[in-house]
């Protein structure tokens, strides 16, 4: 059954129906979002809705069916099903790590890695969404600017939906692995000599004039998809809210859909309390943690510098959002270096878990909020990877610098493995059993 949306504009409060193809109020070029449908039960019965759809992830399901987003589809969007572009993505796992726990100063941390999404990162969630919305709306072509994951997210899901994409990246400024992913995947790759924030503008300029379908997170639907990493991560949870939520922020669209989605799961009776939001920037890209420092007064715009390249963004696209989603969980935002960043991701790499650097702000900005007595250590945490390690690797030539050990070149002969065998532990070889 078909069910029509409302899509509201945060300023003005003028109401759209669910077949907009823009992505900002045409009146007042406000941020849009979509007021939630009513689900068909509440609380303990909505709940268990969810709960046995988890069964469907099998190999005989359907991507639709299997998707850890379209699971939600009641909160995200309803009666899609005809139009829905899947893989599926989701069903990403939440990682209990000890070692991550001990470095960030808390008892009880759990990584939810989104860098295990078919595209290597989180964007494919919101991703889903918006290409359904544009298949939806009959849009004949599909852009976005991107530091590197919204453009491979964007490339893969438009090529099986059929649609032309076009990407706009900063030219020089991302990631080789990132840029390989879009090209292959049949996007048309746009260079610009400029920072992200060129990027954004161009892009919305080009949604505004020619007609092509933004697919950035200013996107509504975009926020919609983001929306279920919440979900799915109170699922894992037996529906239990932590007591943080840590997540990397670049142009604020996690922090935004975060908010949405916890006042939403509060008010559908999907949990009983709110956790706090941690929004962590890297300290050469932190407008937004400058705004929060002086009580979101005025907004900030900065040049962003940081070896973080996925969060490296000076002026926020869903700032507005991300404000109303941390003054609703009561949440923080503050800003870590790179080098706090690099250490944490050394911390999450040497646990088996791995990340991209960007992701690793999300524990960073926990072990420092720890060291200010802001969290405690005997809270609940749950911090957001948003990348796979391998989106941005460093460097991508030798794998030297990571923060594991250096590679170490060898002759062609035996005794060369043992003298390394043997630096291992304390000197001596492991015993080999024999094969009678």
């Amino acid at each position: 059954m078909s069910v029509v949306l409302t899509v509201q504009c945060a300023k003005c409060s003028r109401e759209f129906g669910d077949r907009l193809a823009i992505a900002v109020c045409p009146e007042c070029n406000g941020a849009l979002a979509v007021v939630p449908a009513s689900p068909p039960a509440r609380g303990q019965a909505l709940k268990q809705l969810f709960d046995s759809r988890v069964t469907a992830h099998s190999l005989r399901a359907t991507a639709y069916e299997a998707s850890g987003v379209w699971r939600f589809r009641e909160l995200v969007l309803p009666g899609a099903e005809a139009d829905v572009v899947s893989f599926p993505e989701g069903n990403t796992p939440l990682v209990a790590s000890d070692a991550v726990a001990r470095y960030a100063g808390v008892a009880a941390l759990r990584l939810k890695h989104e860098g295990l999404n078919p595209t290597g990162s989180f964007k494919d969630r919101g991703m889903t969404v918006a290409i359904t919305q544009a298949r939806r709306v009959k849009a004949t072509a599909v852009a976005c600017a991107s530091t590197g994951n919204t453009s491979a997210s964007l490339a893969a899901y438009a090529s099986r939906a059929g649609i032309p994409s076009l990407v706009l990246v900063p030219h020089g400024k991302v990631a080789p692995g990132k840029l390989a992913q879009t090209i292959a995947y049949g996007a048309r790759v746009l260079l610009v000599r400029g920072d992200f924030d060129d990027c954004m503008r161009l892009v919305r300029e080009a949604s505004a004039k020619l007609g092509v379908y933004l697919a950035n997170s200013l996107n509504p639907f975009r926020i919609e998809g983001q929306k279920t990493i919440i979900f799915e991560m109170l699922q894992q949870c037996a529906w239990n809210a932590p007591d943080w939520i840590a997540v990397p922020a670049g142009n604020l669209g996690n922090t935004s859909a975060f908010g949405k989605a916890l006042v939403e799961a509060r008010e559908f009776g999907l949990i009983d309390r709110l956790p706090r939001l941690i929004s962590v920037q890297a300290a050469g890209a932190a407008p937004f943690a400058a705004a929060f420092d002086e009580g979101f007064v005025r907004r900030h715009r900065v040049k962003a510098e940081t070896i973080a390249s996925a969060i490296r963004i000076g002026d926020p696209a869903s700032w507005d959002r991300a404000v109303a989603a941390i003054r609703e969980t009561d949440g923080v935002v503050l800003a870590v270096g790179d080098d706090a960043i690099l250490a944490a991701k050394r911390s999450i790499d040497a646990a088996g878990v791995g990340c991209e650097p960007a992701s690793a702000a999300s524990v960073a900005g926990v072990r420092e909020l720890v060291a200010r007595g802001i969290v405690d250590s005997s809270h609940r945490v749950v911090a957001v990877l948003t990348g796979h390690l391998l989106k941005d690797p460093m460097p991508q030539e030798t794998g030297r610098g990571v923060g594991g050990p250096d590679p170490i070149d060898i002759s062609p002969d035996l005794s060369e493995i043992e003298r390394v065998i043997g630096s291992l532990g304390d000197g001596t070889l492991p015993t080999v059993p024999t094969v009678s």
